[in-house]
C-alpha cells in the first residue's frame, strides 16, 4: 500500500502533468463561460500531455467546443427576416459590434428593406450615434410610414425622446403635405 501514495506523489510532482491540469482547468472555465474559441487551445495542449485519462477527457470537451464553434460560424439564415431577428437578438444582449456587422451585411443584400434600415437606426441610437440614427430613421419612415407607430413606443430610441427632430419624424404636421402640393387655394374674390 505504500507504493500508491508514491505513485500519486510522482504524478503530482510531474511538471508536465501539472501544466496539462492547469490547461484543462482553464479550458473548462472558458467552456463554462461559453467562450469555446478560448477553451479550444487549452484542451489541445492537454492532448499532448502525459496523462491518458486527462487527454481523453480533454478530447471530449474539445469535440464539444468544435461543435459549438461550427454552429456559430456556419450560421445559415433561410430568409433575410431570420437574419434580421438574429441581429436584433445580438442587440438585445449588448453585442452591438456583431449586430452592426450583420445588419450592414443585410443592408447590402436587401437595400430597400425598411426593417433593416429601421434596425440600423435603433442600433445607431443605442450606440450614441444620434445624427446617423435620425437619418436612418427618416429613410426607414420613407420606405414604410407605418414604422412611425413602432418607433413611438420603441425603447431603443429613448435617447432621442427629447430631441425635437425625432418628434418631427414621428409626429409630422398633417397639413404640411397639403400646403406644399399647391392644390389648396383660397378664394379671395368673395
Amino acid at each position: 500500500m505504500a507504493q500508491k501514495p508514491t505513485a500519486k506523489k510522482s504524478v503530482a510532482e510531474d511538471p508536465r502533468y501539472a501544466q496539462a491540469l492547469q490547461s484543462y482547468e482553464a479550458g473548462l472555465r472558458a467552456m463554462q463561460e461559453h467562450k469555446f474559441d478560448k477553451a479550444k487551445p487549452h484542451f489541445q495542449k492537454v492532448l499532448t500531455g502525459p496523462s491518458k485519462e486527462l487527454s481523453d477527457r480533454a478530447n471530449v470537451h474539445l469535440n464539444t467546443c468544435n461543435q459549438h464553434l461550427e454552429r456559430f460560424t456556419a450560421t445559415q439564415f433561410k430568409t433575410s427576416e431570420e437574419h434580421f431577428d438574429y441581429a436584433v437578438s445580438l442587440m438585445n444582449v449588448g453585442d452591438y459590434v456583431t449586430a452592426r456587422e450583420h445588419l450592414e451585411k443585410l443592408l447590402k443584400q436587401t437595400p430597400k428593406a425598411d426593417y433593416v434600415v429601421y434596425g440600423l437606426a435603433a442600433l445607431d441610437c443605442l450606440t450614441g450615434h444620434v445624427e446617423d440614427s435620425l437619418k436612418r430613421l427618416d429613410e426607414a419612415l420613407r420606405l414604410n410610414p407605418q414604422l412611425r407607430f413602432q418607433a413611438r413606443n420603441d425603447s431603443d430610441f429613448q435617447n432621442l425622446a427629447e430631441d425635437p427632430r425625432f418628434t418631427e419624424l414621428l409626429y409630422p404636421d398633417p397639413g404640411a403635405e397639403l400646403g406644399s402640393g399647391g392644390d389648396f387655394r383660397v378664394d379671395e374674390s368673395a
